[in-house]
């Protein structure tokens, strides 16, 4: 399956948070510059190349003689705002010794869930490959808050993924990759070379959080590859500091761990709604729905029991089982207090409940993504 690598064409590429920022001394500029020359080496191959590069917050901290995290949100902001300035002249000035040019692009969640923002974005990322330039993306914690961030930059990797469609996600980290137990813990556990990235059983393997510096761990590593396999992009997680890391896994060197999509890609638009990282609402559905469901069929309201959340028309919203597992979720047609009235009910009955009518489904099946 390494050949899956070899043969990409775009890729996304991941830094996090420890190698950038020298596990928080400060910009490691010998490492900015030598993934600089890397993926000049990548685009002269004709390959195109996206950077996900975690720092802000690190470098901010170092910048303001932090020397611990902060929790306070308008703190970490701040560090974001501070260290943003660096960073992006840091990746300015080794790109162009490459001579590439680079594009800054700060996302949040807001920006991918809305339909409109997600398209631009997209338009923007793919035209900013066809120019030739190295796009540097990262989370714009400057005003991101709890209800709209990504949570970590390995999430953002695979979403961007999706976003354009990349052939290849590389995650590169402290680790060597994946292991079968926490290495640091288990002196008997064992790297994995290659596995199915849908395999679930590969989050029990991945141990808990990051550094003190970095914001997640080798389970959002896992959590990312999953989620960038519903568009058939393969994710490798390999160790950042291994001499021309980047190259080697590009060239399907054995290296890292390999987490290769299986399942057939989801369409744009249904990968926009598995994508939504926060929803609107959710459906708890009787079992006739979730048949229905997994039939691929459309969701009526007389198979919703209950209805949770206060949401418009068009919100993308969860369907659940009675035991709360997430069956699917899409766009609803009728608005909370709109579908409260009709659940239960046949859809025969939708217009003389509401005195008016939109649709006889709640959610259309062209409208509705299955999950697990």
């Amino acid at each position: 399956m390494r050949t899956s690598i070899r043969n990409a064409r775009r890729l996304v590429v991941k830094v996090g948070s420890a190698l950038v920022t020298n596990n928080g001394e400060g910009l490691a500029l010998e490492a900015l510059a030598d993934w600089a020359r890397q993926i000049a080496g990548l685009r002269a191959e004709g390959r195109e190349v996206v950077l996900v590069s975690s720092g802000a917050i690190a470098a901010g901290m170092q910048r303001l003689g932090w020397n611990t995290r902060p929790q306070e949100m308008h703190h970490l902001q701040a560090a974001a705002a501070v260290g943003q300035m660096g960073l992006a002249q840091a990746y300015e000035s080794v790109f162009a010794q490459n001579k590439l040019h680079t594009a800054q692009i700060l996302l949040t969640h807001a920006d991918l869930a809305d339909r409109t923002r997600y398209l631009n974005a997209r338009s923007t990322l793919v035209t900013l490959l066809e120019l030739g330039v190295v796009p540097i993306i990262n989370e714009n914690d400057t005003v991101v808050t709890d209800e709209i961030k990504f949570g970590d930059n390995d999430t953002l990797g695979a979403l961007v993924a999706n976003l354009i469609d990349a052939d290849a996600l590389i995650i590169l980290t402290d680790q060597q990759g994946l292991y079968t137990a926490d290495p640091r813990k288990d002196p008997t556990a064992t790297l994995i070379g290659e596995d199915r990235a849908e395999n679930t059983a590969l989050e029990a393997m991945a141990g808990g959080a990051g550094s003190g510096i970095s914001k997640g761990g080798m389970i959002t590593k896992v959590r990312a590859a999953q989620r960038a396999a519903r568009s058939g992009a393969h994710t490798c997680i390999a160790s950042g500091r291994e001499v021309d890391a980047l190259l080697r896994v590009a060239a399907g060197n054995d290296i890292g761990t390999l987490l290769y999509a299986t399942s057939t890609p989801l369409a744009a638009r249904k990968q926009w709604l598995a994508d939504h990282l926060q929803l609107a609402g959710s459906l708890t559905l009787d079992q006739g729905a979730i048949d229905a469901l997994q039939s691929g069929k459309s969701l009526l309201p007389i198979g919703v029991t209950a209805v949770e959340g206060d949401f418009a028309r068009g919100a993308v919203v969860a369907c659940r089982g009675i035991d709360g597992r997430e069956i699917a979720r899409g766009l609803i047609n009728y608005a909370s207090n709109d579908t409260r009235r009709i659940a239960r009910k046949p859809s025969a009955e939708i217009e003389s409940t509401l005195g008016f009518f939109e649709e006889p489904e709640l959610i259309h099946r062209d409208n509705l993504v299955r999950m697990g």
